[in-house]
């Protein structure tokens, strides 16, 4: 048989400060990693990533399909960050935005690839701006409703701008909205191969029968105080109800009550759950949740009914308000905010998710949302005609 004579190809991807800026890109790499295979093309993959150990740590720690790295190389450089407010940090943070641009360079410069995509945050602006300046095709993609500063930037450098709503072209400029292409969030490929034994297992509340739903509160790796408060404060009303799996944050560790006697049986905690998140996920019948785009993303998948508190208020954006609105408007979730974000409203909410026929319709709307093909697999397959088209 002759074997194919095709050169290896190198993606680079650019992404950190957080997991949200991170795991929707390994979802593309293990992707591409494995169309790469069916189609007898080498590839290589480099991340630039922030120097933070969290960055590296989550890269190098994903395993691909074949129980190899999905990812061959991990880069560090210095992020700085661009404040919508004064701050001494923006004029200091120049610097670094300054050197990251200069190690971009060279890593760019040696690992020569074809195609940079970018997930997002500010990490990312420096590889954009080189790579449009080196000639490197650059695909940006934004997981928000409307779009955030470190994609509004890197959309100038970009060669396409990827995007998970429709609606969002309706928020860039006229000659970015025309590089625009919709593709959905990218969720990691296990949320397509869960197992609800396995969560099951892990919370292991114990029961012969199960008599009441399931109700999963998450918000995030490092918690949300004001979900936990509320939870805290009405924890015999949720667990007479519901079983109730609670991850609480590796930074509210401090700050949690005593859990009374009586409601034990029917409620666990953890500070926070990787491995087994997605599992433990398609074990609840409810999730209570931030409205974060990769969650959300994440229970549509899983086509999980959710209550949505958005984070609000001067600290953000709105992003989150923007993004759970959507999903409200299309009959996928029930959305408490601003003084809705209570005690009455949210037993009210949960109250309606212990009809079955009412899940089941949420579920359904949930559902909807979703294209046949998978967002992550409709980016690779960009990426790999993008790179076999401009193989040198």
């Amino acid at each position: 048989m002759k074997k194919n004579k095709t050169k290896k190809i190198t993606v680079a991807f650019a992404g950190g400060g957080t997991g949200g800026h991170i795991y929707p890109g390994l979802a593309i790499a293990d992707e591409l990693k494995e169309l790469c295979k069916k189609k007898d093309v080498p590839l290589n993959l480099v991340w630039i990533g922030n120097c933070s150990k969290m960055d590296r740590n989550i890269v190098e720690s994903n395993l691909g399909l074949d129980d190899l790295p999905s990812v061959n190389k991990f880069y560090g450089i210095p992020s700085g960050k661009l404040r919508r407010y004064f701050s001494l940090k923006n004029f200091t943070d120049l610097f670094k935005i300054a050197a990251g641009c200069i190690a971009s360079f060279f890593i760019l410069l040696k690992e020569k690839p074809v195609v940079l995509f970018s997930k997002g945050g500010f990490v990312s602006v420096p590889p954009c701006v080189v790579a449009k300046l080196l000639g490197i095709k650059v695909y940006t993609h934004e997981c928000d409703f409307t779009p955030g500063l470190a994609t509004k930037i890197n959309s100038r450098f970009a060669t396409k701008i990827l995007l998970s709503y429709e609606e969002t072209k309706e928020f860039m400029q006229k000659d970015f909205a025309e590089k625009a292409l919709v593709t959905g969030n990218p969720v990691r490929p296990v949320f397509y191969s869960t197992d609800a034994k396995i969560g099951k297992d892990f919370v292991n509340f114990g029961y012969s029968k199960k008599t009441k739903p399931v109700l999963f509160v998450m918000g995030g790796s490092l918690g949300a105080k004001q979900i936990n408060d509320l939870v805290f404060e009405n924890i015999e009303f949720l667990c007479k109800r519901f079983y109730v799996v609670h991850q609480t944050g590796i930074k509210n560790q401090d700050s949690i009550p005593v859990i009374p006697d009586s409601v034990l049986d029917s409620y666990r905690q953890f500070p926070f759950i990787y491995e087994q998140m997605p599992h433990v996920m398609e074990y609840a019948d409810v999730i209570l949740s931030r409205a974060g785009a990769n969650s959300l993303w994440e229970c549509a998948v899983l086509k999980k009914p959710v209550v949505l508190i958005p984070l609000c208020g001067s600290g953000t954006r709105g992003d989150q308000v923007d993004n759970a609105e959507f999903f409200e408007k299309k009959g996928a979730a029930i959305v408490l905010k601003g003084e809705y974000a209570s005690s009455d409203p949210l037993k009210n909410a949960l109250s309606a998710m212990l009809d079955a026929k009412k899940r089941k319709l949420f579920s359904e709307a949930m559902a909807a949302l979703l294209d046949k093909k998978r967002s992550a697999e409709k980016i690779a397959d960009l990426i790999f005609d993008d790179c076999i088209n401009n193989i040198k």
